[in-house]
C-alpha cells in the first residue's frame, strides 16, 4: 500500500485532532516505499530500531511520538536523533497516534474500560465540539437584488457552493443594506455624500479553504460595488452532545453492584497480564471490603484526569505522583498503579485487528519483540 493510503487508515481509527493540543501526533518520518511490513510500537527505542531493519520493515507506528521535544540536530551521538536519523537512512516511514488513540472510541482507555467490565461506561473528558471540517467556510456576501444571479454564476464556477454531490448551492434572503460615501468615493448606486438605501441580498454559500482566495477575488471583480461586504465563518460540528458518544480522553465505569478492590485487582491483572500491581486502598478500607462501584480510569500517566471524574471508588492509572496518591486515598479513592506503559502495551494486538479490518490488511503488521517497559519488578 502507499503511505497516504496506510496514513488514512490509521486516522480513520484514531482521526488526529482528537489529540492533545500540546501533542505531537502524527508523520514524523515519511518514506518513499509502498508499506509491505510495518512494525507496531509504544515506544521507538534504538532496540526497536533494531528489530525494524532485522525484519526489513517500511514503517513504525509508535505510539509515543520519538518527535517531541524540537530537534536541534541529527546526529548519532544523541539516542533520538539517532533514530530518526537512522529511519531517513532506511526509507522507514514513523508515524505516532498517541493521544489521539486515548481519546478513539476503540482506543486505549476504551479497551481498558471494557477489559475491566461490560458494565455502563461514560467519558472523562469528552472531546468538545470543535472545526468538523476547517477546510470547509461559509460565505456571506450582500449583494443588490439585480446582480444576484450574476454574482451566485460566477462564484459557483470558481469553486463555491458545492456540497457533497451537488453543486451551485446557496440560500438568499433580503433585507436592506445602507451607507453613505465620503467625497471620495465612486458608489455604483446613488451618489456620494448622500445616505442611500439598497435592497440587497444576504447570499451564502459553502467555500473549500482551497478554494477561498480565488473565490474572495472573483467576488471582489465580480460585484458591483468599491466595497463590498462580506464575511467568512468556519463551519463547526452539531454543538448537541452525544451522551453514547465514547470519544474522549479517560473513562468511567460504573459497575451494577460493586465489588472488592482484590477482584477489581485481578481483572486488571489479567487484562494486562501482569504478576504485580501496586494497590492502595483508600483510609480506612481494605482490598477484601466490596465498596467499589465507579472506577476512574486513564492509560498513561492520568492523574491529571481525577479532578473531572466527580465522585469514585478507585481510580485506575499507569503511575502517579507519591503526593497526589495520599491525596486520593486520604479522599477516599483506591488508587491501582500498572506502570506507565503496561496499561498501553497490551492494547497493540487489538490496535493491530482493528487496522487490519480497516482496510489495511495488504501490510503485514508485526508487534516489536523489543519493545518493553525500561525497568521490571524484582
Amino acid at each position: 500500500m502507499k503511505l497516504q493510503q496506510v496514513l488514512s487508515v490509521l486516522q480513520s481509527i484514531a482521526p488526529e485532532h482528537l489529540a492533545e493540543s500540546w501533542d505531537k501526533v502524527g508523520l514524523h518520518v515519511e518514506n518513499t516505499a509502498n508499506i509491505k511490513k510495518a512494525l507496531l510500537c509504544i515506544d521507538l527505542t534504538q532496540s526497536v530500531m533494531a528489530e525494524a531493519i532485522s525484519q526489513k520493515v517500511n514503517m513504525i507506528v509508535a505510539y509515543h511520538p520519538p518527535i517531541f521535544a524540537p530537534l536541534t540536530a541529527l546526529t548519532s551521538n544523541d539516542y533520538k536523533q539517532n533514530i530518526i536519523l537512522t529511519a531517513a537512512r532506511k526509507n522507514i516511514a514513523i508515524y505516532s497516534p498517541h493521544t489521539a488513540l486515548d481519546a478513539s472510541p476503540t482506543g486505549v482507555n476504551q479497551f481498558l474500560a471494557e477489559g475491566i467490565a461490560a458494565d455502563d461506561k461514560a467519558v472523562i473528558k469528552p472531546i468538545r465540539p470543535h472545526v468538523s471540517n476547517p477546510e470547509q467556510y461559509k460565505l456571506v456576501v450582500f449583494v443588490p437584488e439585480k446582480e444576484v444571479l450574476k454574482l451566485r454564476s460566477v462564484l459557483s464556477a470558481t469553486g463555491a457552493g458545492v456540497i457533497g454531490e451537488y453543486s451551485e448551492c446557496s440560500y438568499a434572503v433580503s433585507g436592506q443594506g445602507t451607507f453613505r460615501g465620503n467625497d471620495s468615493t465612486n458608489p455604483s448606486i446613488g451618489t456620494a455624500g448622500q445616505f442611500e438605501t439598497v435592497n440587497e441580498l444576504r447570499l451564502e454559500m459553502i467555500v473549500p479553504k482551497s478554494k477561498l482566495g480565488s473565490v474572495i477575488a472573483a467576488l471582489r471583480d465580480t460585484h458591483s460595488y468599491e466595497e463590498p461586504a462580506f464575511d467568512i465563518y468556519p463551519l463547526i460540528s452539531d454543538p448537541t452532545p452525544n451522551s453514547d458518544d465514547m470519544t474522549g480522553q479517560g473513562r468511567i465505569v460504573e459497575l451494577a453492584k460493586p465489588i472488592s478492590l482484590k477482584t477489581l485487582t485481578a481483572r486488571i491483572k489479567k487484562l494486562l497480564k501482569l504478576k504485580y500491581l501496586e494497590v492502595a486502598p483508600a483510609e480506612g478500607s481494605t482490598l477484601a471490603a466490596k465498596n467499589i462501584q465507579r472506577i476512574g480510569l486513564c492509560a498513561g500517566a492520568g492523574q491529571s484526569l481525577m479532578s473531572e471524574v466527580g465522585p469514585m471508588d478507585a481510580f485506575f492509572t499507569g503511575e502517579m505522583r507519591h503526593h497526589d496518591m495520599l491525596a486520593a486515598i486520604s479522599d477516599g479513592v483506591a488508587v491501582l498503579l500498572a506502570g506507565h506503559t503496561r496499561t498501553e502495551r497490551p492494547f497493540l494486538r487489538d490496535y493491530r485487528a482493528q487496522i487490519r479490518k480497516a482496510g489495511a490488511g495488504e501490510v503485514e503488521w508485526l508487534i516489536s519483540k523489543a519493545d518493553c517497559s525500561p525497568g521490571e519488578y524484582v
